[in-house]
């Protein structure tokens, strides 16, 4: 057993490349060692700006020798067969073995190949996967045809036993693989040589380099959060910035920096973003939540503690700060004077060739906010204003230096336009939910703005057949979906959403489709299938609720399948049911009565739904039906009617006992013509009544 180390040292790689280059380095390689026949104890890689290293522990020293066994042609085949078997297994005639088969005697090849050193396999395993290395982009210098993201300087690459350490032979393109690496390129210059990765390891850090990237980011957000703890400070929170600044630096120095008096004034996510975006620096808040300093990270420490470093950064810093000061003053002024200029500015703006401008969406948005206004107990001008201005300041000069703030410099610009705070609160919220985890607006105005922003888009997408095709989904469609389930399911809102779209359509100006009793859903035709595509993504959104698929189905048929509340209530409550003995044993009673009546209606060519007589009854079991039909049915209409479906479900369950009773001892098909019919209008009851909650045909299957 061995243990192998790989280090491809280059000049800097970007740090957004370098996770995923060490767990590609980490997959390749080990995966080429298995192809060849070795096997390992584990493997793990570390990445730095100017380097990729891979540990492989407990490799086997030799790949072990394999016997193939390959039949060729009959003994009797033409010479030409034969000499082409030999070419292929590399053999001669004298080599060859005689077998019998079932058409007669055939030449049977051993071919046997022995193990090879790891080593070897090394070196050719390496080769490859650095020829072919999976890089966003890379780059060719010199006179070489090797390509890598930055130039590779060198090639370290050894394999450590207990009798020492061996350099694997490795040539590419003049770089030759050994057994030395560099330290940090400013603090420890040079090359030293290492035996093993805990020896590398140590002498990197020796030399100023730690290796790891989440030690490196450990050792960035505390020095970072003691430092402001100490001036009482505290550090915002961002753990994709923290991510990145690990993959900037080698030996990483934290210095905390003060933000000039002239900028503290400006809104904290126009100073997070501007540090973030621009200078990849960590904000630092008081107690009430002002940013007031900021932390960056140097990668190497200097004689005067960082004093120089910290100076230049200020002076960087209030260059940005002014311009986002000038964005933030420039756009108060506008937005006092009437935020109507940016909005009619939108009208050059084009939102989609098909779709017209921002400005006619805003028309559209604005319109149906007012409609859905009382469906969310909003107030329908308030609604309507917020939807006019939600998306004034994406011709502001701050969304156009920094389009992540959109909505947020929204409601500060309504905010100092006099606007009232609903009308403000929409213009930040009317974006989401962008996401899962992103929190639903509860307003009842941006609740409001939000659907129709989201619908408009869904449906306008929908009416030039730009639909979401397989995983490609370019108008992240699928995600507004979300959006609007989310919006309706945690704010319990009732909306029919065919006459949402009927509403989006005619904005639109887009044809209308007939009702068609062929689709799935009401008024829809089969090329405006935008219901079944909400219905697809309820069903993923429910999915992590541990609501069955076919749950979810059963309760997608007949009416009101457009309320995703009602269709997620019912849902819920029968899914809850089916945990139950009492629930699947009724599943089963269920869908033997519909069998049973199913089968008498096709041989008899009739109906069988005309009310069955408790007076035919015969037998104590059906009669103990009937006795529980009379509380059940009124039970189950008035809940249904109260929507309140778990008592629905707890009124059905009382059917359970004397419907696996009758089944055990009634003969549906009796003798007597006149108690078969009122036995099958007795099914039909039951099934009828079962249905009124779901099809629950479609359970289990």
């Amino acid at each position: 057993m061995s243990d192998l180390l790989i280090e491809l040292f280059s000049e800097e790689i970007p740090a957004r490349m370098q996770r995923r280059a060490a767990d590609d380095l980490r997959q390749r390689v080990t995966d080429g060692l298995v192809e060849a026949g070795l096997t390992y104890a584990g493997a793990v890689a570390h990445c730095t700006p100017r380097r990729l290293a891979l540990s492989v522990q407990g490799l086997t020293d030799v790949s072990p020798t394999t016997t193939e066994e390959r039949k060729g042609p009959r003994t009797d085949a033409p010479e030409k067969a034969l000499d082409g078997f030999l070419r292929s297994t590399g053999l001669t005639k004298d080599q060859l073995e005689v077998a019998d088969d079932k058409k007669g005697q055939v030449y049977l090849a051993r071919i046997t190949r022995p193990g090879r050193p790891a080593a070897e396999i090394v070196a050719e395993v390496l080769e490859t996967t650095i020829r072919n290395f999976p890089w966003p982009k890379s780059m060719r210098w010199g006179e070489g045809s090797l390509r890598w993201v930055r130039p590779l300087r060198s090639i370290l690459c050894i394999l450590t036993r207990e009798d020492g350490a061996s350099v694997v032979p490795l040539d590419i393109d003049g770089i030759v693989a050994g057994n030395t690496t560099e330290g940090h390129r400013f603090m420890s210059p040079g090359r030293f040589a290492v035996t093993s990765f805990d020896d590398y390891e140590a002498r990197l850090k020796r030399a100023h380099v730690i290796l790891s990237s989440e030690e490196r980011a450990d050792h960035i957000w505390q020095d970072a959060t003691n430092q402001a703890f100490a001036a009482g400070l505290e550090v915002v929170e961002d753990a994709g910035l923290l991510a990145e600044v690990a993959g900037l630096v080698e030996w990483p120095v934290v210095l905390m920096g003060k933000i000039g008096d002239a900028f503290l004034d400006l809104p904290p996510e126009v100073l997070q973003t501007s540090m973030k975006e621009h200078q990849k620096f960590f904000s630092v808040r008081d107690k009430t939540g002002k940013i007031v300093r900021f932390i960056t990270v140097a990668n190497r420490t200097t004689a005067d503690d960082g004093s120089t470093i910290l100076a230049g950064n200020n002076r960087v810093l209030s260059a940005r700060l002014s311009d986002a000061k000038f964005f933030w003053e420039n756009d108060l002024r506008v937005a006092r004077a009437g935020m109507e200029t940016w909005t009619d500015a939108l009208s050059n703006v084009t939102f989609h060739a098909k779709l017209g401008s921002q400005a006619e969406r805003i028309e559209r948005i604005a319109a149906l906010a007012r409609e859905l206004a009382p469906a969310v107990g909003a107030d329908p001008d308030l609604a309507e204003r917020a939807a006019r201005l939600a998306k004034a300041d994406l011709s502001s000069e701050m969304v156009f230096e920094f389009p992540e703030l959109q909505g947020l410099m929204g409601r500060y610009y309504a905010e100092a336009a006099g606007e009232d705070p609903a009308v403000a609160l929409a213009a930040q919220e009317h974006y989401s939910p962008l996401g899962p985890s992103d929190a639903v607006p509860t307003a009842p105005v941006s609740v409001a703005v939000a659907l129709a922003d989201k619908l408009d888009t869904l449906a306008g997408f929908w009416a030039i057949d730009e639909k979401p095709t397989g995983s490609k989904d370019p108008y992240a469609l699928r995600r507004a979906a979300l959006g609007v389930i989310r919006l309706v399911l945690e704010n319990e809102i009732d909306l029919n959403l065919l006459e949402a779209f009927d509403s989006c359509l005619k904005l639109h100006n887009a044809p209308r489709p007939e009702p068609n009793d062929s689709d799935d859903f009401t008024g829809m035709a089969a090329d405006f299938n935008l219901l079944s595509f909400f219905h697809d993504r309820l069903k993923q959104h429910l999915k992590s609720e541990d609501i069955r698929h076919d749950v979810i189905d059963a309760c997608l048929t007949g009416d009101r399948t457009d309320d995703l509340a009602n269709v997620t209530a019912r849902a819920r409550a029968l899914n809850s049911f089916l945990a139950t003995d009492n629930g699947e044993n009724l599943i089963q009673g269920y869908k033997r009565a519909k069998n049973i009546l199913d089968q008498a209606e096709a041989k008899d060519g009739v109906e069988y739904s005309y009310g069955a007589d408790p007076k035919l009854a015969e037998t104590e079991e059906e009669r103990a039906i009937f006795a529980a039909l009379a509380p059940a049915r009124p039970a189950i209409e008035a809940a249904l009617a109260a929507e309140n479906y778990p008592a629905a479900m707890t009124a059905l369950a009382a059917l359970r006992a004397p419907i696996d009773a009758f089944f055990e001892a009634v003969q549906v098909n009796a003798d007597s013509e006149i108690v078969r019919r009122n036995r099958l209008n007795l099914l039909s009851e039951i099934v009828r009544l079962c249905t009124r909650i779901a099809d629950l045909g479609r359970i289990g299957s």
